[in-house]
């Protein structure tokens, strides 16, 4: 059973599913209305969103939700059944090449050579991109500077700790000066530390260089750090908007209640106060300005039918919970 949720969220679930961006100068990414199945399974389905020149925007989602597919899609590893995009006007379909030169990647998976030193893994990549030695060599040092990984340029790879390899993966994508940036759940494997560092390390390379970024993630911390994101369930993008946008649409403090019996409480709650309340994974859950003052209410009415509860300001997994009736780690399991 998905909860009740504010007319406020379904209109704006409502406008981006219907959205079909247009192609503006603003705009780094456009991306309109994407589909795509693996066999039988349709891992994307009509997927639109616009992500404006210098912005980070996160696609957040549950693993299977559809965060790779696209990604891979973007960075025209894979092409769609049916939509496009476009990355600084150049089409995935028609002129994919186009999009390449644009385009900065930095994948899941290590794509560092391990055996070569920080500088030779950098040089090579520049290579690729038709760099030749000199500009190579005084690009690799530029970037690795901007990195905070300079002093580290003649060890090999193997020898860096998981925080460093990343931001040589960073430096790597963007040798070539790239104007957007695609990361696909990039600080995987870090702990909280290394992943708030390279965060902000994003963060400086937007403000510094205007590069536009999209990034995959499971991390709520790090989707709300991006100036939008995008919420993907089974293949839908079920909102896209800022972070706080997002949380302020649900109208209140989060009130959770745990119970043994939580569909006659949610009854009684309903009877005595006119508020409904949504049973999300066995606790009910409700959404209301002032949440203490909720709290107080249900504790002096229910007391002894109540096991605990709880409130505080709605979070992006609030968000979550109130488009698809689940907690994103149990949309993952």
């Amino acid at each position: 059973m998905c909860p009740s949720r504010p007319a406020s969220v379904d209109l704006a679930i409502d406008v981006w599913q219907n959205r079909r961006p247009m192609q503006t100068r603003e705009h780094a990414i456009d991306v309109v209305g994407l589909g795509h199945s693996h066999g039988d399974r349709r891992a994307i389905e009509d997927v639109s969103f616009g992500a404006e020149t210098a912005e980070i925007v996160g696609l957040l989602g549950p693993n299977g939700g559809g965060k790779t597919t696209l990604f891979r899609i973007l960075a025209t590893l894979l092409r769609p059944d049916n939509g496009d995009a476009r990355i600084l006007g150049s089409s995935i379909l028609s002129d994919p090449a186009g999009v390449r030169r644009s385009l900065g990647v930095v994948f899941q998976r290590p794509s560092l050579d391990m055996k070569l030193t920080v500088a030779e893994n950098l040089r090579h990549h520049g290579h690729l991109y038709g760099m030749s030695s000199a500009p190579s060599r005084a690009r690799s040092r530029e970037v690795l500077a901007a990195l905070g990984v300079a002093d580290r340029a003649t060890d090999r790879v193997a020898t860096l700790s998981g925080g460093l390899q990343r931001r040589v993966e960073l430096a790597k994508g963007l040798m070539h000066r790239p104007s957007v940036l695609l990361l696909d759940e990039p600080t995987t494997g870090l702990d909280p530390n290394a992943r708030r560092e390279f965060l902000e390390q994003l963060r400086e390379l937007r403000r510094r260089d205007g590069v536009t970024m999209l990034l995959t993630t499971h991390f709520m911390d790090e989707a709300e750090r991006c100036d939008k994101v995008g919420i993907l369930d089974a293949g839908r993008l079920v909102a896209f908007d800022e972070p706080k946008r997002l949380k302020s649409a649900l109208g209140g403090d989060i009130v959770v209640i745990e119970c043994p019996d939580p569909g006659p409480l949610r009854d009684r709650i309903r009877e005595k106060f006119s508020i409904d309340a949504a049973m999300v994974g066995g606790s009910l859950r409700l959404s209301s300005p002032g949440g203490h003052r909720i709290v107080s209410l249900l504790v002096e009415a229910f007391r002894d039918q109540l096991t605990s509860v709880t409130w505080g300001q709605p979070t992006l997994d609030d968000v979550f919970v109130s488009l698809t009736g689940r907690h994103m780690a149990d949309a993952a399991a």
